[in-house]
């Protein structure tokens, strides 16, 4: 017994593993870009505010445009289960009417984030940040509406097993991107030198080129299967889409919960000195570097967690989840060792300002102690994710964020005085809150599946799983 245990729990890593691997690059190749865009601002005259505009624009652009991003998170659930029922026809309607919801969506977000930036000279930024902020920000806005179409198609071709295009996408738009910013930052080949402008049309230019690669293998795909890329009806199915907006808007009402608080912790920092601001978006490119290893992991246990359900396997499903999470909680483990032993090093490489290195070490440290439950938490998620579960995530998100980090960072950031590093202490203890309790609430998450099927095996019926994972029981 214990010898097949171990088997199946073998078997399964690899399987994580084999899917994770590529995701993981693909979610580097993504964080890749902006810390490239950071580094290649960050060598002009006014490094300080050039880093700290980047930030700055790019919090309050992600901050919507990743919540539009998020609502699709539901084709994790509804393409996977789909998948491995095996109705490829099904797992095709979902994604038809996923885009039938960026359409409108992306202007939505395009408003929101250009009301966003008349904003900010009414929120007392520091000019030499806010001047380069505007312009970065109107650039990247007008990516808002391929970025929601790579989110489509990377999430239904990761749910049908196709991996390895989301990274090669990735990778090869970060080189579309270093040689945009190369161009239009410092105006070579015949172009404007557009400054940190320049990264952000740079960055738009690479976005468009991911999503249109990646429509083009879903094209593919259908074609080597033999297969019409939509089959009728195609008028939108408003059931399929409130199906999909109930699954996916919990999931983006989190990710603007955690996305939201570092826009407002970014946004206080802007209030300090240069400096601050400056080491505050080293500091979060760093820790959002090493999250990208745990968010490549937290999609495939989305995955692998669906497929299992779609094929009536809720062992599998729990084996799924368990395996993703321990493999996140190693990585960030080690990370966490790497962030203590080399601050000044990683500070070093984007700048050898002495007053940035100074708060930058310490924001790294105060990274190297939430690693392990930023892990937890995302990779958690996921696995409820591929179970339908994303309120659960939701409402722990709020309380995590907005009733214990926020207030406490503030409280230590600005009363106390601590600044840039009480406001990063009080993401620490929210992190440290919801990763402890999302990998309980997947415990109770894997037990519920299992029950129900049992259940249902007893009374020699077959379980019709819902959205969320369970048996009707």
């Amino acid at each position: 017994m214990i010898k097949r245990l171990v088997q199946e729990l073998k078997s399964e890593a690899r399987s994580v593993f084999t899917l994770a691997w590529p995701l993981v690059l693909a979610e580097i190749g993504w964080m890749v870009m902006g810390l490239v865009d950071t580094i290649m601002v960050g060598r002009l005259g006014n490094s300080a505010e050039a880093i700290g505009g980047v930030s700055l624009g790019s919090v309050i652009f992600y901050t919507a445009a990743i919540f539009g991003g998020s609502l699709l998170y539901s084709l994790d659930t509804k393409v996977s289960q789909s998948f491995g029922a095996g109705d490829l026809r099904d797992a095709d309607h979902s994604l038809l009417n996923a885009l039938y919801i960026v359409v409108p969506l992306a202007p939505v977000l395009m408003l929101l984030i250009w009301t966003a930036g008349r904003m900010l000279p009414r929120m007392g930024i520091n000019p030499g940040v806010l001047v380069q902020a505007l312009p970065f920000l109107s650039a990247m806005n007008w990516s808002t509406f391929p970025l929601l179409l790579y989110f489509a198609f990377r999430r239904y071709l990761q749910a049908v097993d196709l991996v390895k295009p989301v990274t090669l996408a990735l990778i090869s738009a970060n080189l579309v991107n270093v040689l945009g910013d190369w161009i239009l930052i410092y105006g070579h080949f015949g172009s404007p030198a557009f400054g940190v402008a320049g990264s952000g049309w740079s960055t738009c230019i690479s976005r468009t080129y991911m999503a249109a690669l990646l429509f083009g293998v879903v094209i593919w795909q259908h074609r080597k299967q033999k297969r019409a890329l939509f089959q009728p009806p195609f008028s939108p199915d408003f059931a399929r889409i409130a199906e999909l907006l109930r699954i996916g808007l919990p999931a983006a009402v989190q990710i603007f919960f955690e996305i939201g608080v570092f826009a407002t912790v970014t946004a206080l920092i802007a209030r300090f000195d240069a400096a601050s601001v400056a080491a505050h978006q080293i500091a979060l490119n760093c820790a959002s570097f090493t999250y990208m290893v745990p968010l490549g992991i937290s999609s495939a246990a989305a995955v692998r967690v669906g497929q299992a359900i779609g094929r009536r396997d809720p062992e599998g499903a729990g084996r799924a989840g368990w395996t993703a999470i321990a493999m996140g909680a190693a990585f960030m483990s080690l990370a966490a060792v790497v962030l203590v032993l080399a601050p000044r090093l990683i500070v070093r490489v984007f700048t050898p300002d002495p007053q940035v290195m100074r708060i930058g070490v310490m924001l790294l440290l105060v990274a190297a102690a939430f690693q392990l439950f930023d892990g937890l938490q995302t990779v958690a998620t996921g696995a409820l994710r591929g179970a339908g579960e994303t309120r659960i995530p939701m409402l722990s998100s709020f309380v995590a964020y907005c009733v214990i980090g926020l207030p406490v960072g503030y409280y230590l950031g600005l009363r106390q005085g601590w600044g840039a590093v009480g406001l990063w202490t009080g993401l620490a203890f929210s992190l440290a809150v919801i990763g402890t309790f999302l990998v309980f609430a997947w415990r109770r998450k894997a037990r519920a599946i299992l029950i129900g099927y049992s259940h249902h095996r007893r009374l020699s019926i077959l379980p019709e799983f819902g959205d969320d994972g369970s048996s009707a029981i």
